[in-house]
């Protein structure tokens, strides 16, 4: 992330058009908006490619009155809005491949023309695109304009999801806490979940997460109590695989050679239960049973 910084401060203080890559989450619209801020001329205007169709189309070189039904004034597009400034086309991987050729035409001859207009306009903007395919392999199948992707690809910028750099996630955390609730803080069991967990959603689930955590709290110390289900899964299932472990190692009891099923059973479920401290949704995972059925043992084996 350092090194991201560092070329988000060098590209900045340019004009070339910048690619960003990175899963969703991983703050692709942060970065844009960084580089933007680097020299701040005009307005940074972000761009759904996600829409499409006709919609699109208005949406980037506006419209002129008359130039379909409802178009009742002229309309100018996101493209316009953007002159002198930052044009940010959120998911190009999206954009169908007719609007491809159109806008690689803009890129090219730094001109719109509005729907429904006759003549072109000029359009001076700064160019950062983001994605979270795999451009270049899009290009092979067809899917992505070739011409199109390297106009773009002129400075990449990759970023890293967050479970290769779990190392920020105590700072990202702090973050979110000050925006969101300034005056809590994270236990130790809550932040070393934090650190365990995978985060396929990266840095917006992190986000997600501490605000949830902010809103369901009954006190400063947010603990694991009110983790959203993919964590608190995550978390049943870590205990679950470390009661095991334990399980596996330890020293086999002093009995005789042959038991009965009962007594068996018995001791497993006594065992289980000591080795999670009697909680009884982790025992009942443990041994591969219900919790109504490990509830019914208990009484019948007065545990």
């Amino acid at each position: 992330m350092a090194e991201v910084r560092r070329r988000i401060l060098k590209v900045g203080r340019t004009r070339s058009p910048v690619l960003l890559l990175g899963e969703s989450g991983t703050g692709k619209e942060v970065a844009a908006r960084a580089i933007h801020l680097v020299n701040p001329t005009g307005r940074f205007v972000p761009i759904d490619c996600s829409l499409l169709g006709t919609l699109l189309e208005t949406e980037l070189f506006g419209h002129t009155k008359g130039a379909f039904t409802g178009a009742i004034a002229d309309k100018p597009g996101l493209i316009a809005l953007a002159e002198g400034g930052t044009a940010f086309f959120d998911e190009i991987g999206e954009l169908p491949l007719d609007m491809q050729a159109k806008l690689l035409r803009v890129l090219q001859e730094k001109e719109i023309r509005p729907v429904g207009a006759t003549e072109r306009r000029k359009a001076d903007f700064r160019v950062i695109a983001a994605t979270n395919r795999d451009l270049a392999r899009e290009v092979e199948r067809g899917r992505f304009r070739r011409d199109l992707y390297y106009r773009l690809n002129v400075v990449t910028l990759r970023l890293p999801p967050l479970r290769d750099r779990k190392e920020d996630i105590p700072e990202l955390a702090a973050h979110f806490l000050k925006r969101y609730g300034s005056k809590h803080e994270l236990s130790r069991e809550l932040l070393k979940v934090l650190l365990d967990y995978d985060w396929p959603g990266n840095v917006r689930e992190l986000e997600n997460c501490i605000q949830r955590l902010v809103t369901l709290s009954s006190g400063p110390v947010l603990t694991t109590a009110d983790l959203p289900t993919a964590l608190a899964g995550s978390l049943a299932a870590g205990h679950a695989a470390r009661d095991f472990e334990v399980l596996l190692q330890a020293p086999p009891p002093e009995t005789p050679p042959v038991l009965r099923l009962d007594e068996m059973e018995r001791n497993a479920i006594a065992r289980a239960l000591k080795l999670t401290g009697g909680d009884r949704s982790r025992t009942a995972e443990l041994l591969g049973i219900g919790r109504t059925t490990l509830y019914r043992k208990i009484k019948e084996y007065s545990l």
